[in-house]
């Protein structure tokens, strides 16, 4: 019995010593910078940057010596700013983004033609038929798109069946981007003061075909594109995009548009436009006429 524990016990000594030497010689140092550029980031684990989490992350950061091509979307650019002064390079500074649904086909714009009495996703919809209306291009509203989102920056409005984005919640992490198979939603730059302008349409069909759809989709008519003067705007397979890195928010787009498919937020409304107070004519101020002049009198000769 005792040489069986003596045994034993030898066993597990020289197993103890043979792991303590393979974990030393096979032993991986890890940065001890990752943990630092860790602890500054905000651990949402959303995957918007590319990487699986936070830690991945932070990992790509400590390998990369430029930083080029990484940015964190839900601390933005103070947060890649802390990143570079613990690496020691300089961060790349990005303008913040939001996500934008670029679709507007409400449901007194766009009827329905039939009803889905399917599984409750967009993406198991999408791969079944084009939708409940005429237009295949356009929102589905199963709402795979709001429970992809961790911020609860979005939900579903009732009357239009339309996802509603919530910018303050927004961190343009990209899920709701992945998960519309109908690929409607769109992350662009907030923009000064939260202004943006967008088409709100991804309808690629033929004007008329678009317009007997939906009565807010954009029909390629080119008034936008003649319209802009920084070259924002293009067209293509007749519909219209408004590249938000070009364009200067000058709204004149918007007031051509006839199907007012082109959005404008964070503007504030139009001021009516006064009318200048019509001068009344005054009536010419008659001449008076000449006095006709009198006339001679001739003297009568005297009758002898």
């Amino acid at each position: 019995m005792y040489i069986t524990i003596i045994v034993l016990t030898l066993i597990g000594v020289i197993g103890a010593g043979l792991l303590y030497v393979v974990s030393r010689k096979f032993e991986v140092k890890e940065d001890p910078r990752i943990a630092e550029v860790a602890e500054v980031l905000p651990q949402a684990n959303c995957g918007g940057c590319g990487f699986p989490g936070c830690a991945a992350f932070a990992g790509a950061c400590c390998k990369s010596e430029t930083l080029e091509g990484l940015f964190c979307p839900v601390g933005g650019t103070p947060v890649m700013e802390k990143v570079g002064g613990i690496l020691g390079v300089a961060a790349q500074k990005q303008d913040p983004l939001v996500a934008v649904v670029r679709c507007n086909g409400t449901c007194d714009a766009r009827p329905r033609t039939n009803i889905y009495d399917g599984a409750s996703s967009c993406t198991i919809a999408a791969a079944l038929y084009k939708g409940d209306t005429d237009c295949s291009w356009g929102c589905l509203g199963l709402a795979d798109c709001v429970h992809s989102c961790n911020f609860d920056a979005m939900y579903m409005d009732p009357e239009t069946r339309l996802p509603v984005i919530l910018e303050d919640k927004c961190v343009a992490c990209g899920a709701c981007v992945k998960a519309c198979p109908k690929y409607i939603i769109e992350l662009r730059k907030k923009g000064p003061k939260s202004r943006r302008i967008f088409v709100s349409c991804v309808n690629k069909d033929k004007g008329g075909v678009a317009k007997k759809a939906c009565g807010n989709a954009c029909i390629g008519c080119s008034l936008c594109f003649k319209e802009c003067k920084f070259e924002a705007i293009t067209i293509a397979d007749n519909l219209s995009y408004i590249d938000h890195t070009k364009c200067r928010l000058c709204r004149k787009c918007v007031s051509v548009c006839p199907t007012n498919a082109i959005h404008e937020i964070g503007f504030p409304p139009p001021k009516p436009k006064e009318e200048a107070p019509k001068k009344e004519a005054e009536a010419p101020t008659a001449t008076p006429a000449p006095a006709a002049p009198t006339p001679t009198e001739t003297p009568t000769p005297a009758q002898s």
